[in-house]
């Protein structure tokens, strides 16, 4: 909510409030991607070495930080320096909080029997409610009257309350760090024993290696760069919400007037049908066959485009693009996050969070430039290349292990 009370309305503060130039207002929207999906991997990393706790708090601190400064940012520099620092502080708590509530959601699963999906499907709905009334809090804050510096310290607000109630209820102590700090202690009493003198460089020569041997782990983990690749099919379909989807919209009615409307039903959808979708789903497929089926859906979504009448408003096809591709979303997205503790190992599982992300982002950058280029081509192709894109993702997905989250051919899946 306090995201989106401030970055829809960025792009008009930069051009018509500071009077950018147009390439760039998009250089400064670009930056802002980039230092957020780009670097999850460096808050991942950050989770893993100091557990969650103190890098959520961080980053929620220098969220609030980057929405002061944007309130007051007059000049290209201070507006790119603010806006940077807000993208870092997502890098930053995003990955640490989506790491723990799949850690959490795992544990609930061995304790009650219930599917983690339920878990992680909440997460995704409180997310999009918080994408539903976030722009809403901010256009009722612009038609006040306090503009865009209003909308601003209305998000650090918001934050504020973040950051408490993360302080408040997030667990001190961090399971994985106790066990790391219970086996370098054995390990040290039978140094000791040995008479062995380790010394501090020695310590920080195995930290480092132990480190390397982390992002080693993830990276060579070929069943997790599938998943990252899956993934990332979905993420660069997704991202034609804000490309192709806008120019569809102009074509069939003359104008974008209509695009928040169909946001608005994406966000409304989610909020709704996440929680009974998932749990339907957890209960009868395994995450694998969610996520391979969600894929499909998505690209359903796509190839619905020039075969849907064009109907009231000429926004049918549009409105089908939004409807299936939201629906994907609500059967993968849980899915995948629940996948990642069945893939990597318990230690590196912030890492891992923050990896599929910027994998994913990496993608994103690449596969706008490549769609973007077939806003030329005749429409026909254009859908059917962008249909093929998340189809190509569930051919990855289908190799993944089925999964612990879920049932397939009514047995109890396991992870291969």
């Amino acid at each position: 909510m306090g995201f989106y009370a401030v970055l829809p309305y960025l792009a008009t503060h930069l051009g018509s409030g500071l009077g950018m130039a147009g390439w760039l207002v998009g250089l400064v929207l670009g930056l802002r991607t980039f230092s957020q999906q780009g670097l999850f991997v460096v808050g991942g990393a950050l989770t893993d070495r100091y557990g969650p706790r103190p890098v959520v708090l961080a980053g929620c601190a220098l969220r609030i930080t980057g929405f002061g400064w944007l309130a007051v940012a007059g000049s290209t520099a201070t507006v790119i320096a603010a806006v940077l620092l807000i993208g870092f502080a997502a890098a930053l708590f995003s990955p640490a909080v989506e790491s723990e509530a799949a850690r959490e959601a795992v544990r609930h699963e061995r304790d009650t029997g219930t599917p983690r999906a339920h878990v992680l499907a909440l997460f995704s709905a409180a997310g999009q409610a918080g994408a539903f009334i976030g722009p809403l809090l901010g256009s009722m804050l612009l038609l006040l009257g306090g503009g865009f510096r209003a909308a601003c310290l209305a998000g650090a607000v918001v934050f504020v309350g973040v950051l408490a109630g993360h302080a408040r209820l997030m667990p001190r102590a961090d399971p994985v760090r106790k066990r790391k700090r219970e086996r370098e202690r054995e390990r040290e009493r039978e140094r000791e024993r040995g008479g062995d003198r380790t010394t501090a460089s020695d310590t920080v020569t195995r930290t480092a290696q132990r480190g390397r041997s982390s992002w080693r782990a993830v990276f060579t983990n070929r069943p997790f760069l599938l998943l990252c690749l899956a993934y990332s099919g979905y993420l660069v379909s997704y991202n034609q919400l804000y490309l192709s989807l806008p120019v569809e919209v102009e074509r069939a009615t003359g104008s974008g007037a209509a695009l928040g409307w169909l946001f608005a039903l994406s966000s409304l959808l989610v909020v709704v049908a996440q929680v009974p979708l998932t749990r339907f789903s957890a209960h009868r497929i395994a995450p694998r066959t969610a996520l391979v089926t969600g894929l499909a859906v998505v690209a359903a979504g796509f190839a619905a485009v020039p075969l849907t009448p064009a109907g009231p408003g000429g926004l049918l096809p549009g409105a089908a693009l939004v409807v299936l591709l939201t629906l994907g979303q609500m059967l993968l997205v849980p899915a995948a996050r629940g996948l990642v503790p069945d893939l990597v190992d318990d230690r590196q599982l912030g890492l891992a969070t923050g990896a599929l992300s910027s994998v994913s982002g990496i993608a994103v950058l690449v596969g706008s430039a490549a769609t973007g280029a077939l806003l030329d081509v005749p429409a026909p192709v254009r859908w059917a290349v962008l249909a093929a894109v998340p189809l190509a993702g569930a051919a990855l997905a289908f190799t993944l292990p089925v999964g612990r989250g879920g049932k397939e051919q009514g047995t109890r899946a396991v992870a291969g």
